[in-house]
């Protein structure tokens, strides 16, 4: 169901502060509209790409909360942004911005209604440009911390390659 490329295997670690990326070819579009998912490794980071109403999204496979696979959750609209919906722990992250969303509600007040609010941007989101039929990503090099980055490392990838 899913389709990866491993790219740059010489087991560097990459730094999104210090890097400049190359875009990585990671597929063909008519293939992830027809999934409207695809999983890739870039760089030596995981990255999920979501074909969703016309748009191409990617981020970092693993959810910035506990680590949970993006590329099995559900994708939902949450206050009219679509969401990845991760299948651990049901956290939502806007798959535009990375923002990790929550319903709140104020406790004075006995008769408000639950509001959804941005806990910020939680999720790494990388650039995805299509190029005569071609999908490329393009690491993030965003000079901030991403929460998703501590489960970016070796340790805790899902993507098995094939050496």
């Amino acid at each position: 169901m899913f389709s990866f490329t491993s790219m740059d295997p010489d087991g560097s670690e990459q730094d999104p502060e210090t890097k400049i990326y190359s875009s990585v070819c990671v597929g063909r579009e008519e293939d992830i509209k027809k999934s409207e998912r695809m999983t890739a490794v870039v760089h030596d980071r995981e990255v999920v790409i979501f074909y969703h109403r016309g748009e191409y999204h990617a981020m970092d496979i693993r959810c910035y909360h506990s680590g949970g696979p993006l590329h099995l959750g559900e994708i939902e609209e949450f206050d009219g942004r679509p969401c990845i919906v991760c299948p651990w722990h049901k956290y939502k992250i806007t798959l535009a911005t990375g923002e990790g969303l929550y319903q709140s509600i104020n406790p004075n007040d006995p008769s408000a209604k639950p509001k959804w609010c941005s806990k910020g941007i939680k999720q790494r989101i990388h650039t995805v440009t299509v190029d005569n039929g071609n999908i490329y990503v393009t690491l993030s090099n965003e000079p901030f911390k991403c929460d998703s980055d501590f489960y970016a490392t070796g340790v805790f990838k899902v993507i098995q390659s094939s050496s």
